[in-house]
Formats: C-alpha cells, structure tokens, sequence
C-alpha cells in the first residue's frame, strides 16, 4: 500500500504569522495518495511556479534597468572629465596635432570606453587613467617648448620635398610617400603642374604646404598625366596620348637617358609639355612637337 501523498506550498505570511498550507487541507482535497489528490497537488505545484517565475522576471527588469541607469551616469561624468581635459590641452584640431598628441587623444577614447561599458570597473579608475595620460600630455608640452633637441624627436620636423632642383625622393621616402602622393597632394592645393611650384613641404604634423612660382597659372594651361613612375611606364596614360612606349623611349633617349630605370618621373599635358627628372638630377621641361592638343 501506497504511502498518503501531501504537497505543501511554501511558508506564507498571515496576520497570525507565517505558516505553511497543505494542499490536502484545501477545496476537500483528499489527504491520500489517489490520482485525484495528485492531480490538486501538481496543479497548485504548477502555479507556484508561474507565480515564481513571474516574480524573478519582475526582479531581473528591475536590475537591468538599474545597470542601464548606472551606465547613463558613469558615461555623463566620463564625458564631463574627458571634455574637461580637452579643453585643458589646447585648441589643435585633430588634422593638427603633433604625433605625441595624437597617441595621447586615442589612449584617452580608449580609457574612457572601459570604464563606461564595464560597471564591475570602479569609475574612480577611469578618471584616475584618464588624468595621468593628461599629466604625461603636459610634461611633454614642457619638453618640446623648452628642449629644442629634443623637439625633432619629439614632434619631428619639416620635409622639403620639392625644391628649384625638382622631387627630393629621399625626403618621399623618409616620409614613406612617392611621387603619385606628391602630385595628389599639389592638386589638392590647386596646383596641376610640379613645375609650377618652387617649393612643396610636409609639416610635421602632416600638413601639406606649397610656394608657386610667380605667374603660376600660365605654366598649368593643360591637365599633367603621368608617363613614367620611378621607372615605370602607366599603360592607360600612355595609351591616352595615342602614342606608344617606343615613343617615348625615343623621347628619353634624345635627353640623354637610355634606361627607364633612371627616370624618376615624368609627365605630359594635353599641348605636349613634358616635366622629365632623372634620379639624382634637376628636372628639365621641354615641348613635344605634337601636331594639335590631345585634351
């Protein structure tokens, strides 16, 4: 014979004090162990649960949206510390800081992201992380304004990459560039033609600046294409001027160069003038006799 089967729900508060209720005991269940008695037991087990379940989801929102609440806080007073020690640090745009500089604002984003997105971190050691990278930042603006030997090291220097002799490639190279970025970086400042500019220079922190010649824009009538790259032929340009290699070599050969390899660049507008240099040579400037303008 079966042993009588009781299911009580957890102890609950009453007025009299906390007590637990036998399933049993309620709705005449029978206190035995037939299927009836099952039945009341597992339907009451069930709702329990539901109810549970229905409490700890109440419990979880509840918690996450404390954590939300609290990210929301930390992120404002990153952001007040970060926008305080920018100011703190000067007024140079982004395109304009020194290399240290720019290292030092991407160390700040990434300090002040940690601390926001994890809130097992205290924020105490953000805004600790944060403000040693700003004392670094000042004692370094100390040394590159009182130290100049130490200034070249620190935030370099300028780069002289076009001068009355034509491309310094040594100066491109030492700034890992090449000559299709020095061309770029003259059309940006609206100048088509290399020998249209006396001197072109690199700043330290990036810039580009340029000093033309005087009279500048007659000596750019014509959109320059490059022929040869630092030795090497640009077949669609070439196949632009509707004229072929052999051409061109020819073209060399009369200048005195008889070995692409040589040519550091050279280049030809629409009327046939062509910009020639040699490495380690001054560049010359001569007119091709082309019959009409190509473009």
């Amino acid at each position: 014979m079966g042993m009588p089967f009781t299911f009580f729900i957890p102890k609950k508060r009453t007025r009299f004090g906390t007590a637990g209720i036998s399933l049993s005991s309620i709705d005449n269940v029978p206190f035995d162990g037939t299927s009836r008695a099952k039945s009341y037991s597992y339907l009451y087990y069930t709702l329990f649960l539901q109810k549970t379940q229905a409490i700890t989801h109440i419990f979880l929102l509840r918690s996450q949206n404390k954590c939300m609440g609290l990210i929301f806080i930390r992120t404002i007073l990153i952001f007040i510390t970060l926008f305080i020690i920018m100011r703190l640090m000067g007024k140079r745009q982004i395109g304009e800081m020194q290399p240290y500089e720019f290292v030092i604002t991407l160390i700040i984003a990434e300090l002040a992201c940690i601390p926001m997105e994890d809130t097992s971190i205290p924020l105490l050691y953000g805004v600790v992380a944060i403000l040693t990278v700003y004392l670094l930042h000042q004692i370094v603006c100390v040394i590159d304004l009182n130290f100049r030997g130490l200034k070249n090291v620190l935030s370099g220097k300028p780069s002289i990459v076009l001068n009355k002799k034509g491309i310094d490639d040594t100066q491109l190279k030492a700034n890992n560039l090449d000559v299709s970025d020095l061309i770029e970086s003259l059309r940006a400042e609206g100048y088509f033609s290399l020998d249209a500019v006396e001197y072109a220079l690199y700043e330290a922190e990036g810039v580009f600046s340029a000093l033309p010649k005087k009279g500048f824009e007659s000596l750019q009538s014509s959109l320059p294409i490059i022929l040869i790259d630092e030795g090497k032929f640009d077949e669609k340009n070439i196949a632009l001027t509707k004229r072929t290699k052999d051409y061109y070599l020819d073209v060399l050969r009369g200048h005195g160069c008889d070995e692409i390899k040589k040519v550091l660049v050279m280049t030809v507008d629409g009327d046939g003038k062509v910009y020639l240099q040699m490495k380690g040579k001054t560049y010359e400037v001569f007119h091709l006799p082309w019959e009409e303008s190509l473009w």
